[in-house]
């Protein structure tokens, strides 16, 4: 081990698998950053559903072994590569993706994927902005292509990536519905943008969202959980509405017939797809809602480092989220 190296307490995988897989390191070294890179203290990190699915070896995209999960950090810039002089030792800032990996005391990120993060936001709130705001604005903005004036409806609304899309539809001017399991889950809808709430674990709420919406239907719905819902969805829609697949733990089947009618779309989304152009679109929005105010992380669980395998098991087998859930270091 080479003098002065300093070290780190740092979650690795050597393989992939369920959440045991998750080794908690006392001495892993910490990075040094590089060209148009920084390197950040993390205070916070976001756990995402996505991070459970690479972990387990069954996602398209697979790191390299051994690797660091988690690309949500929030912290403080603690050394600056060359050519990253938009950031200063001391910045606070979150992140969009990590190099490095973010279930860590430090993290390595590129200096175009960070964000200075506004005094009004704590560090477990800028942990929570990245894949969630990201891929929710992607969902609505670019994939949709919505319209303020249009009813979008959020199937699974009380996560981190449906409380996002509800804060942004109602900025946009959109009419927003949501969907949420629990009666915590609900109100937190509510207070978040959403017009009208229903509770996805009655029997009959697809027919109170239709008596709801009326004859017309709802012209865009963001699906979290599409192998349980697309059916449901594509009955839902508007005359040329669509749905937007941002989640999907399996196979559904579906009447094609369906789509004719209405001339209605289903579209796939994915973060991994996004430029660097379109992220840095993103990012002045984002921005923009930060300082307006309608940019508001809504955090539900939080865990220290050493529970990390917990948290992947809850995100995945937990009787539904509100909010979104953290790691602390």
């Amino acid at each position: 081990m080479a003098t002065g190296q300093k070290l780190m307490r740092a979650i690795r995988v050597f393989e992939f698998g369920g959440p045991e897989v998750l080794k908690l390191q006392l001495d892993v070294a910490v990075p040094i950053p590089k060209d148009h890179q920084v390197l950040i203290k993390v205070h916070a990190c976001g756990v995402n559903p996505v991070e459970t699915y690479i972990r387990s070896g069954t996602y398209s995209r697979k790191p390299l072994l051994p690797y660091t999960p988690g690309s949500d950090v929030a912290g403080v810039i603690e050394a600056v590569g060359d050519n990253a002089s938009a950031f200063k030792k001391g910045d606070r800032v979150f992140t969009s993706s990590t190099i490095s990996g973010g279930y860590a005391e430090y993290a390595l990120a590129a200096d175009h994927t960070v964000y200075k993060l506004p005094e009004k936001l704590d560090f477990k709130q800028g942990a929570a902005i990245g894949i969630p705001y990201f891929t929710a604005y992607r969902a609505l903005i670019h994939s949709a292509r919505v319209k303020a004036g249009e009813s979008v409806l959020v199937h699974g609304a009380s996560g981190g990536v449906g409380l996002a899309a509800c804060q942004i539809a109602r900025a946009y001017g959109l009419k927003v519905l949501g969907t949420a399991g629990t009666e915590e889950g609900q109100k937190v809808v509510l207070q978040n943008g959403a017009h009208e709430v229903f509770n996805h674990r009655e029997v009959n709420y697809i027919d109170k969202i239709k008596t709801y919406v009326g004859e017309k239907g709802i012209d865009v719905i963001i699906e979290m959980l599409a192998n349980v819902n697309l059916n449901k969805d594509l009955s839902l829609l508007s005359q040329g509405g669509r749905v937007v697949v941002v989640g999907n733990r399996g196979t559904i089947e579906i009447n094609p017939r369906d789509t004719m009618t209405k001339e209605s779309s289903i579209i796939g989304v994915t973060l991994f797809a996004t430029t660097k152009e379109e992220f840095q679109q993103y990012a002045a929005a984002l921005q923009a809602g930060m300082e307006i105010g309608w940019l508001k992380p809504v955090i539900g669980s939080q865990y220290p480092l050493e529970k990390v395998a917990q948290a992947h098991e809850n995100i995945i087998h937990g009787s539904g989220a509100t909010g979104k859930m953290i790691l602390l270091l």
